[in-house]
């Protein structure tokens, strides 16, 4: 029998789902639309500030991102004239890549340009017109952006390699295995995807020599179609086996690879609680 459509996840639901994925702590949160380098117009997106990351989502209730920018080497923030009413145009110049931002309004533009430049600078902006309330939340954020730094550099494993990015080291003190990670067989993960669509359609396993991994996928373009991925584990490193193998530093960038070269149309599969899972008839040793 096919599993009940499970009921569209709470608020209190998605911040935890959020948080599990990303590992990083919730600034500043809001509507942005969001221009990169790439993209041929303006996206819609709801967007949140997690340390100095930017994560981006197609709308208020996903729990899985589409997108994401690393700000933290950003050079400058400058303004642009916009002939929108009651709209607010900047640009993030980052070492990459220029990245253009357009707010609904006046208020939240301010919010968005203060909160970056206090995680970016470590200093709060005295050049935003935000009210007292809204700067005390900038100070707070100050006060945490600066102790959550401190904490990563203290953890030994924190230290970046080349071509790491700081969040990832981040992610891994913290949660050593990405939330769709599932110690299923091919044929469970299978039956998993098949049976709740709506939870996801990637997950992370073992493989079978249980010293590797494997990524099961379903796909839907003209019929659902199921497809495995060797990851293989090499020294510190994890190669996906394609026609050009990719080699990435973690789990988490597997996850996130196949997440941004669908354009989010594979989403990590995520069970609401262990014993969900439990119940489905599928053994759990570990979600994490």
């Amino acid at each position: 029998m096919m599993a009940k459509k499970p009921p569209k996840p709470a608020p209190r639901k998605i911040f935890q789902e959020r948080s599990k994925i990303t590992a990083l702590p919730l600034y500043f949160e809001g509507f942005l639309l969001v221009k990169r380098s790439e993209y041929q117009e303006y996206k819609h997106y709801w967007t949140e500030l997690r340390g100095t990351t930017l994560f981006f989502y197609t709308d208020k209730k996903s729990t899985t991102y589409v997108d994401k920018l690393d700000i933290i080497d950003l050079t400058c923030l400058t303004d642009q004239n916009s002939t929108e009413k009651n709209c607010v145009k900047f640009t993030l110049v980052l070492p990459k890549e220029d990245v253009q931002l357009k707010t609904e309004n006046t208020e939240s533009g301010e919010e968005w340009r203060g909160f970056i430049l206090t995680v970016t600078e470590l200093s709060v902006p005295l050049h935003v017109s935000l009210l007292p309330g809204q700067v005390i939340r900038l100070h707070e954020v100050l006060e945490k952006e600066k102790k959550r730094r401190i904490e990563t550099e203290r953890t030994p494993s924190s230290s970046p390699e080349k071509g790491k990015q700081p969040f990832e080291d981040y992610e891994d003190v913290l949660n050593p295995m990405p939330a769709c990670f599932y110690s299923v067989s091919r044929k469970e993960a299978t039956e998993m995807l098949e049976k709740n669509p709506s939870m996801g359609n990637m997950i992370l396993r073992p493989g079978s020599d249980s010293r590797n991994y494997s990524i099961t996928i379903r796909q839907e373009i003209d019929l659902p179609r199921i497809k495995h991925y060797k990851v293989m584990s090499i020294g510190k490193n994890y190669t996906i086996e394609l026609e050009k193998p990719v080699t990435l530093p973690n789990l988490f960038s597997v996850i996130d690879y196949f997440v941004k070269e669908t354009r989010g149309n594979l989403r990590p599969f995520i069970y609401s609680a262990d014993e969900t899972l439990e119940t489905k008839g599928f053994p759990v040793t570990s979600l994490k």
